[in-house]
């Protein structure tokens, strides 16, 4: 990793504080009324077997800087305060929240922190139950990275259910709810793998990221991984108008880092589990509203207007499909896993190609991903959530089916499949 990444202001305050046991990294953007980092973390490490020095690092542009005050003066957990991101809004751009990423593993390996927790989510949401799950596997369980484990209603988390998560699980064979987090523990020994990586091999190409990178780098070095249930992650609501720049922004960083990995991921086969630890969190039954008819819309519109970039990375037959799919009566509209998951590998494999732009590949998947979600609002309209994740792991499922189209487009790339 770049020596440079830490800002100097920050070397500074590592100097004056030591050694960590226990970093807790805090990336949510300050709001007014969140409560004390320190006090959560004191109460959260009390729970631990040994007390372990904690030490916390906070977004130095917090739009809240009296809560940043009150926490440095409050002596019993040392509070860094670094520029993670520059920008001040309610809400932090992603780029600016990957880079954070960086600059906090950095941090932990310059501290020689044991284990990192980092949170992600608002610190309103956040309980000091939270901060302990993430960390006390990687202090006291010999566990290497603790993704999360979230209490989510049918119509949250769909990016990551609909793709990254059954893409991970498919590729690199170990079944990870949230492999991207956003909140992680991350043991000591993992934290200096990763920071010894030369900026050469690491992070060559410009759209890897550590948060992308961090489960497949656990993964492809046989670390010790583990989920905690952690609760219910709020997040704020679907911007169907900023969808295509979240694409954009989340997918190409796991894009490439299925390039870099293609070596490993080819010579997986099947999928585990991984250890999973506390109890469920309540799931709301308040699930909002889905407006079925308008992302149809969205999809329709998608194949008049997209068939041009489509077919640049969609085999003939895909096209054809989407086409029957588009002049389906709403209620009948239902996109099957084997089309939507073909779709995804032909993605990663044209983001692989470079053809087009990449940024405008991805862009351009979101029709085919409003069609999917609309397929999967009407297909499990009323269901409970036993039905929902068993509606998920069938698609798991067909991820893992169709990894030798993967496979086979991967090495013969000129090769369309009928």
């Amino acid at each position: 990793m770049e020596p440079d990444v830490i800002p100097q202001q920050t070397l500074a305050q590592i100097e004056r504080t030591g050694s960590a046991d226990l970093m807790v990294g805090i990336l949510a953007p300050g709001n007014n009324g969140e409560p004390s980092a320190v006090a959560m973390v004191r109460e959260a490490i009390a729970g631990l077997s040994a007390l372990p020095r904690a030490v916390i690092v906070k977004n130095g542009a917090s739009r809240n800087p009296d809560a940043i005050q009150d926490d440095a003066q409050d002596g019993s957990v040392p509070v860094i305060v670094s520029e993670l991101y520059r920008q001040e809004p309610a809400e932090v751009p992603l780029e600016s929240m990957f880079e954070a990423y960086r600059i906090l593993l950095a941090v932990g390996g310059k501290l020689g922190a044991r284990a990192c927790a980092i949170i992600a989510s608002n610190l309103q949401t956040v309980t000091p139950q939270w901060i302990y799950r993430l960390a006390e596997p990687a202090l006291e369980r010999n566990f290497d990275l603790v993704t999360p484990l979230y209490a989510r209603n049918k119509f949250e988390g769909l990016l990551n259910r609909s793709m990254i998560a059954p893409l991970h699980r498919a590729l690199y064979g170990k079944r990870i709810e949230n492999p991207n987090g956003p909140d992680l523990g991350v043991s000591g020994r993992l934290i200096q793998e990763i920071v010894r990586q030369p900026s050469g091999t690491r992070f060559a190409n410009d759209n890897i990221t550590p948060l992308a990178s961090i489960t497949p780098a656990a993964i492809r070095g046989g670390y010790q991984i583990c989920q905690m249930h952690v609760g219910a992650r709020v997040q704020p609501s679907g911007d169907l108008t900023n969808l295509s720049s979240l694409l954009a922004q989340v997918l190409g960083p796991i894009f490439s880092d299925v390039e870099r990995n293609a070596a490993f991921w080819q010579k997986t086969r099947g999928s585990q589990s991984v250890p999973g630890f506390g109890e469920p969190g309540a799931v709301s039954d308040e699930t909002g509203t889905v407006d079925v008819r308008r992302l149809i819309d969205a999809f329709q519109l998608g194949t008049q207007n997209l068939q041009e970039v489509w077919g640049v990375v969609l085999p003939p037959a895909s096209l054809f499909e989407l086409r029957k799919l588009a002049r389906l009566a709403p209620e009948r509209f239902r996109m099957p896993d084997e089309l939507w998951v073909r779709i995804v590998y032909d993605f990663v494999l044209g983001y692989r190609l470079r053809t087009i732009s990449r940024d405008h590949l991805l862009r351009s998947m979101t029709p085919l991903y409003l069609g999917w979600i609309a397929s999967y609002a009407l297909e499990l309209d009323g269901a409970g959530l036993a039905q929902v994740e068993s509606r998920l792991e069938r698609l798991s499922i067909a991820y893992e089916a169709q990894k030798p189209y993967l496979m086979s487009r991967w090495r013969w790339p000129d090769r369309f499949n009928p």
